[in-house]
């Protein structure tokens, strides 16, 4: 009996060790990709640096917080958030890739602002609803959840600074449920056009459908400008980690 139960032991012991041993590599996967072939590199799409590419409106990723990017994985997986690239990777990593991914990632440096937002902004201007909101419209600024400068807040509220302005317009219009430049009335129509529905709440579907296209496009403008620093970001000013 003793010997045998040595031996179960020793078994799960060996069964256990080459686990241990191909544990997944965060950085790895951000420069190689996932074991299945079908999760491509990060790198591929968001850049050498994870600073993302604004031509194509690919957003920058590093320095993320790995909760929330670990939630945005998930969320492509279950349709909440529809990509088809983002989905397609999303549903072939596995769970300790997308630990491992998520954690790697937040560890590059986060985004840094050079240039802030102006004291006294005109009314109507984007600044003037990043900072002040339209609470005649139930929009609260911007900057009361994504922080000063939209720095980011947190697990839940991520950067909108620096992040380029065709991915933040994208995001609003999936948000709001009608594709960029589209004037289509609100209603259960739009609605079905959604393909962003994992906000809180709901919250950024409602500050979406309150927005106008051309408020939503001048905000977009108006943080992608903000210049993005690529020295290390002052302790005091970080709300990521």
């Amino acid at each position: 009996m003793i010997k045998l139960q040595r031996f179960h032991n020793l078994l799960i012991a060996l069964l256990c060790a080459p686990i241990a041993a191909i544990a997944a590599d965060g950085n790895a996967v951000i420069v190689n990709g996932g074991a299945n072939p079908a999760a491509i590199a990060c790198v591929a799409c968001h850049g050498e640096d994870l600073k993302g590419n604004a031509e194509a409106g690919i957003p920058r990723t590093a320095g993320l917080s790995a909760d929330y990017i670990v939630k945005q994985l998930h969320d492509f997986r279950a349709g909440t958030r529809h990509n088809a690239m983002m989905q397609a990777v999303a549903l072939t990593l596995s769970e300790d890739e997308i630990a491992a991914v998520a954690k790697a990632i937040s560890a590059k440096p986060g985004v840094n602002i050079l240039v802030t937002a102006p004291t006294n902004p005109s009314a109507d201007s984007a600044a003037w609803i990043a900072m002040r909101g339209a609470w005649e419209r139930n929009i609260p600024p911007c900057t009361s959840c994504h922080g000063p400068d939209g720095m980011g807040v947190g697990n839940t509220f991520p950067p909108l600074a620096g992040q380029p302005a065709m991915y933040l317009e994208a995001q609003l219009h999936a948000f709001k449920g009608t594709p960029a430049g589209n004037v289509a009335k609100r209603g259960s129509k739009a609605k079905m056009l959604a393909t962003r529905y994992n906000d809180p709440n709901g919250l950024m579907r409602h500050i979406a459908a309150s927005l106008s296209d051309a408020e939503i496009k001048m905000l977009a403008e108006y943080f992608a400008a903000m210049d993005v620093s690529d020295t290390p970001v002052a302790a005091d000013r970080i709300f990521l980690k």
